[in-house]
């Protein structure tokens, strides 16, 4: 596949990125600062943009097979980012008439399980702390519905710094039963998973051990 990966110098797409070239597919890296970019690799092509303008990144979609994001905001502060900026990745992929695409989202965005995402001493704290994030992260997934792609949206709950495992579970439109945690490379190897998988496209996949 020829795949464009946004937010690559992320945890989750830095593993996009270096899963996807191991695997023999074609990269474009999309970043601000190529010198965060650690990974390196003969079919990798990196692309400074700061995702402002549709049309700077349009060249960085033409021919692709998919998108891959790993946009959003890493703390409260940035909150509105993952909406601002796949606006500006949905125009270019209009332009381009690009329609599959992969997003992170998270966990609360979605349905919650019987057995209760959270434990009950977090619930204050996601709401307090947490819920700009998550408001911005729904209002990505309402313009996501709202586009014509073929997007999927994974909601991973808790994210950790581990190793792959590949033995992660997915739930289309749910959330796996007592999930609480994932690794970041699982999720990038999830979004790899399903990018020929018609049955998420246009869902949302909870991901979770």
């Amino acid at each position: 596949m020829n795949l464009t990966v946004f937010g690559a110098t992320g945890g989750i797409g830095r593993e996009l990125v270096r899963q996807a070239l191991a695997s023999g597919h074609r990269v474009t890296a999309v970043v601000r600062d190529p010198a965060r970019l650690t990974v390196t690799g003969s079919g990798l092509e990196v692309v400074r943009a700061d995702l402002t303008d549709p049309e700077v990144i349009r060249p960085a979609l033409t021919g692709r097979t998919a998108v891959l994001s790993g946009l959003g905001p890493r703390s409260r502060g940035d909150a509105g980012v993952a909406a601002r900026l796949t606006r500006t990745v949905l125009a270019a992929m209009e332009a381009e008439a690009v329609r599959r695409l992969m997003v992170v989202s998270a966990a609360p965005v979605g349905p919650e399980p019987d057995d209760g995402l959270l434990d009950r001493s977090m619930r204050g704290l996601v709401s307090a702390v947490l819920k700009p994030v998550y408001d911005d992260l729904r209002e990505m997934e309402a313009d996501l519905s709202r586009s014509g792609t073929d997007w999927t949206s994974v909601r991973p709950p808790r994210l950790r710094d581990k190793p792959l495992t590949g033995t992660y579970r997915t739930v289309v439109g749910g959330f796996p039963r007592k999930g609480r945690f994932i690794a970041r490379a699982d999720v990038a190897h999830a979004m790899l998973a399903m990018v020929e998988d018609a049955g998420t496209v246009k869902q949302g996949v909870g991901v979770a051990y």
